[in-house]
């Protein structure tokens, strides 16, 4: 099971994962965890800057930001991904949050296949606000089928290369599997979970019912995103999010 850490200050913990983001975050006791989406994409320095107006807006520190989902324009190499998150994490330590080589905000990054944006872009983030009654909440890292921080993407990918439904259907059950290991060690769970959403150009159909639904990824449906993971190679990408409140505002 992961190992958590807290940040008490800013009223979250975190699974430490990679130096460009945490495998999720759940809310600590006296706290919520809020999704905020833009109705339009906004490219990152853009964003940046209306994620921070919007928590200067509702009393909140910069630290509080603890997740985001991020929109770009195509695959990156691996080496293109490594350049991406240096600037991003930049960003982050600009506003205190990196903790030495820590990055405790969660994320995930995937590029839409029909409709891309011109540039990296802001989907959604959440944030932590105090509330004493909250019930639990959470949210995971996206993850694609391939084990991160431990060599190359290429070097850990599960069934490389192969978008068969046999082969699809073994990335889904390890994913899915991730999924379930991070809920465990943020409090969370399927029957906790309000969103499970599926990012991938391939046919889920095949193994719909049997994984998704039958494992509990089903119980409020499913959200398909036509869209395919951040890395060159990989093909299959989930998050989960167990959250009380989520906003809509302009893109």
């Amino acid at each position: 099971m992961y190992e958590t850490r807290e940040r008490p200050g800013d009223g979250y913990r975190y699974i430490p994962a990679v130096f460009q983001y945490s495998a999720g975050v759940a809310a600590l006791p006296g706290f919520r965890i809020e999704r905020v989406r833009f109705a339009e994409p906004v490219p990152m320095a853009a964003g940046f800057a209306r994620i921070a107006d919007y928590l200067k807006g509702i009393g909140r520190p910069l630290s509080a930001f603890c997740q985001c989902e991020l929109r770009s324009p195509g695959q990156f190499t691996e080496a293109g991904f490594r350049q991406f998150n240096l600037g991003y994490a930049k960003v982050l330590g600009e506003w205190g949050i990196l903790t030495g080589s820590d990055n405790p905000v969660a994320r995930s990054n995937v590029c839409p296949e029909l409709t891309p944006p011109a540039e990296p872009a802001f989907h959604a983030f959440s944030c932590t606000l105090p509330d004493a009654g909250a019930a639990p909440s959470f949210a995971t890292a996206g993850s694609g089928e391939s084990t991160e921080g431990k060599g190359s993407y290429e070097e850990q990918t599960i069934a490389l290369g192969d978008v068969s439904p046999a082969g699809l259907r073994r990335k889904a059950s390890f994913v899915l599997g991730e999924m379930e290991r991070r809920m465990q060690a943020l409090g969370g769970s399927w029957a906790m979970a309000t969103a499970a959403q599926v990012y991938t150009i391939h046919d889920i159909h095949p193994f719909l019912g049997d994984e998704l639904v039958a494992r509990g990824a089903g119980r409020h449906g499913v959200t398909w995103h036509h869209c395919r993971p951040p890395v060159v190679g990989l093909e299959y990408e989930m998050d989960v999010r167990g959250l009380p409140l989520e906003r809509v505002i302009p893109g």
